[in-house]
């Protein structure tokens, strides 16, 4: 499987990285759904946006003790850095990922597109202005942006935002040119991002998947299936890939 998967990559001219919460597993952030998954221990009403709206300090209670409190001192994995690695190599071209955590431009990557957001900036709702976590003072109940007193929000999406235009339009414009879809770690559950692979797929990409469990993917548009965790897995393709050269 690793022969053939090398053997894509290498025939690609576009070759994209599809990442989803698999991916960040191994570096201690749990995923949202399925066994040990977030949902099953807090409440996803919580990170409702009208919930937010209505109940702002109780939501930012619960985004501090999860996001901040619980992601803070996470550092991307070996999975993380091997994609780097490979954009670096000319591989990769872009990354497309449904994870907040940050940890793809922590490991070096340049092209990243984050369809739900950045856990590490911050939006005022009033002034729509950006700042970083790190300039924000998260012991208050309510943050507030220094500028204009409006009250700030992280900038990913709560259930019931729309996606973001820009990260939407690439991620979709890539589906459609890409040759060559990796996807790591997503259990293919959570639209609209779910339909990017299947774009791909309908435009003749070649899908490799890399998952410790089928996904929904695997048996309906997946060309080659590594079934290993994703650290594991990227090591060794990328092994494969040097050698091959």
């Amino acid at each position: 499987m690793y022969k053939k998967a090398c053997e894509i990559i290498k025939a690609s001219s576009r070759c994209i990285a599809f990442t989803g919460a698999g991916i960040s597993v191994e570096s201690g952030i749990p995923p949202f759904r399925g066994e040990g998954g977030l949902w099953n221990k807090y409440d996803p009403s919580t990170f409702d946006i009208q919930f937010f709206n209505n109940h702002t300090k109780e939501s930012w209670a619960a985004i501090k003790t999860i996001f901040y409190d619980l992601f803070g001192k996470v550092k991307p994995n070996k999975a993380h850095f091997v994609l780097a690695e490979m954009e670096r190599m000319g591989i990769i071209k872009a990354i497309i990922t449904q994870n907040v955590d940050n940890l793809h431009y922590d490991a070096g990557s340049k092209i990243v597109h984050e369809f739900h957001g950045n856990l590490k900036k911050i939006v005022c709702l009033k002034c729509k202005r950006l700042v970083r976590i790190d300039d924000i003072d998260l012991d208050k109940t309510i943050p507030l942006c220094s500028k204009c007193k409006g009250i700030l929000k992280p900038d990913v999406i709560f259930f019931g935002e729309p996606i973001p235009e820009n990260p939407s339009k690439y991620s979709f414009e890539e589906a459609k040119v890409a040759d060559c879809f990796i996807l790591i770690g997503t259990t293919g559950e959570v639209a609209p991002a779910n339909m990017i692979p299947r774009i791909a797929k309908e435009n003749k990409a070649k899908i490799i998947e890399i998952n410790p469990v089928k996904s929904l993917y695997t048996d309906s548009i997946t060309d080659v299936f590594i079934n290993e965790k994703a650290t594991i897995a990227m090591t060794k393709l990328l092994k494969f890939i040097q050698n091959s050269n």
